[in-house]
């Protein structure tokens, strides 16, 4: 029972969670800056919306890509699934049934926020498209994230609509400052979603899985993941002459040197030169995680 318990944890990958919370409170503090006052049991529902969302696209992506998966042979802690369901400790058809469980809880979150919280029109438009953004990137017939598509959606849907989401729930209103809070992070996030394809790369190409990467060849996606780290760092320069806040507008500058190792990490793979995915992906994590909590606490702070 201990060996199924910790399989199943693999399976839901926990680690990952972490960053819907980050980015979800994001929102939040956005509007603590702002002086809207706080209301917590709304928070809270709507971060079981986001979370229960969240595992709902990871079971959906591990049931949907097991062929692909089994064809991997470099899959690191962050590519590549799980491994849980390719090596057989479970039946594919546990990650449906765990799906099925989220999506459940997902919808009763959701006619709460509309039903008891009375959740704003914003907040109901970014519900449905996150909806159908997290269940059609493995799912079909749209299978996003094998369209070469899916990685620009999934990114401004976490990075981008998830703190959005937040914050709308507390002040029933768009927020520019927002935008440019989240603006880099959302290409931050298509950058690590491009940096994680480089493993997988044989693999999808065997399966058919038409990934950007896929699409774009390593050479150009190596190039498109270096043009995505510049852009992010520009945005948040402008941001700063926007209106967004210089201690925020730091939370960029504080990353820069991870930012450098990114972009030199996978120039050197262009040029045919030896790179651990594991460093690899991880840096990409790194890379935006560490960002997306910079930002988050920045405004806690001045909040």
């Amino acid at each position: 029972m201990p060996k199924k318990l910790a399989a199943f944890l693999r399976l839901s990958r926990p680690l990952f969670l972490l960053g819907g919370i980050v980015l979800y409170a994001l929102g939040l503090f956005v509007a603590r800056y702002e002086g809207y006052a706080l209301d917590w049991p709304k928070y809270l529902v709507g971060q079981l919306f986001v979370t229960s969302l969240q595992l709902a696209t990871q079971y959906l992506n591990e049931y949907w890509d097991l062929e692909s998966d089994k064809l991997n042979p470099s899959r690191t802690l962050f590519s590549g699934g799980s491994g849980v369901l390719s090596s057989g400790e479970f039946p594919r058809e546990v990650a449906l049934y765990a799906a099925i469980v989220c999506l459940a809880v997902n919808s009763a979150a959701a006619i709460a926020l509309i039903v008891q919280y009375n959740a704003p029109p914003g907040a109901w438009a970014i519900m449905l498209l996150a909806f159908l953004g997290a269940f059609f990137y493995s799912s079909p017939p749209f299978k996003l994230s094998a369209s070469g598509y899916g990685e620009m959606t999934t990114s401004i849907i976490v990075a981008g609509l998830v703190p959005a989401f937040a914050h709308i729930l507390q002040v029933d209103k768009p927020s520019f400052l927002i935008l440019l809070a989240t603006a880099p992070l959302v290409i931050l996030h298509y950058a690590m979603l491009v940096a994680f394809e480089f493993p997988d790369f044989l693999s999808d190409e065997a399966a058919g899985k038409k990934t950007v990467l896929v699409r774009l060849g390593r050479r150009n996606g190596a190039t498109l993941h270096n043009a995505l780290i510049i852009l992010a760092l520009a945005l948040a320069v402008i941001g700063s002459f926007l209106h967004l806040p210089a201690k925020v507008a730091i939370s960029f500058a504080l990353t820069a040197p991870l930012a450098l190792w990114q972009v030199i990490s996978i120039r050197n793979l262009q040029h045919g030169e030896p790179v651990s995915f594991r460093r690899l992906t991880f840096g990409a994590v790194l890379l935006f995680s560490l960002t997306a909590y910079f930002v988050a606490f920045s405004f806690w702070v001045i909040g």
